[in-house]
């Protein structure tokens, strides 16, 4: 008999992470073979998480579509519930200014809580450097296979949260990069930490996709202040209620207050 979570990995690999392949397979009960189950589990070379398992993480039970399998390498206790993780993300065409505040701000934040961020060019691989520089924890969602490094500059950071922190994703394998996977991605990102910070992004930026996410789950939003004539989504965030944060101390406090 096929255990259920094997049946999951199986759909996951099956399906490349497809969410509502999976989801349509389980519902009309395709029954596999069962050696054909097991030959396409030991194609998997990261560990899995799946949804039935008791340390799956209950936050992501409030997310729109939750994972079935989550494929990951490195301490998956990073996505324990009673973690402290913050979410920094951002442009990818960041200006001196956005790297600086990032850089400013998680150093000075690394020490308290867990960076989650999504290992793209910008603010996101620059939070998550800086992070790891300074002897923090972070996690890397990816929009690609768990194996399959996207962007490809970003391989050595790659490896070295894979060896020393969490590297995650949906996909499985070499799955390549779909602009879809990157706006499902978003989701995880939004689901995991208790509140996002935004250090630069422009008013059309895919960050708001990550943004409504934590919206639609009641999570804080933090943002950057920028030049009142740049085309910055940060400050039209900031208009409309998500909280300014210029210090460190600033990022701690709110986020406690909110935590």
């Amino acid at each position: 008999m096929i255990k259920g979570r094997d049946l999951l990995i199986y759909f996951s690999v099956k399906y490349e992470g497809d969410w509502n392949e999976i989801y349509n397979a389980i519902k009309t009960r395709i029954k596999p073979d069962p050696e054909e189950v097991m030959e396409t589990i030991k194609m998997v070379k990261a560990n899995a998480i799946t949804i039935l398992d008791e340390n799956y993480p209950k936050r992501f039970n409030f997310m729109t579509c939750p994972p079935f399998v989550l494929f990951y390498y490195g301490d998956i206790s990073l996505l324990s519930d009673d973690v402290n993780s913050l979410a920094v993300i951002g442009s990818r065409n960041n200006s001196d200014y956005g790297k600086e505040m990032t850089e400013y701000l998680v150093k000075g934040i690394a020490d308290k809580m867990v960076i989650v961020s999504g290992l793209a060019i910008g603010i996101d691989s620059i939070a998550q450097q800086t992070a790891v520089d300074n002897g923090g924890k972070t996690i890397a969602v990816l929009g690609s296979g768990i194996d399959n490094c996207y962007p490809s500059r970003n391989k050595d950071l790659y490896d070295t949260i894979k060896k020393n922190h969490l590297v995650i994703s949906e996909y499985p394998n070499d799955v390549k990069p779909e602009p879809i996977h990157f706006t499902e991605r978003n989701r995880i990102i939004a689901s995991i930490p208790s509140a996002i910070l935004v250090t630069e992004a422009k008013s059309r930026s895919g960050t708001l996709s990550t943004v409504s996410h934590a919206l639609q789950l009641g999570k804080p939003i933090l943002c950057v202040p920028h030049l009142a004539t740049s085309d910055s989504l940060c400050n039209a965030l900031i208009k409309d209620g998500a909280i300014l944060v210029e210090t460190p101390e600033e990022v701690i406090d709110e986020y406690n207050y909110f935590k």
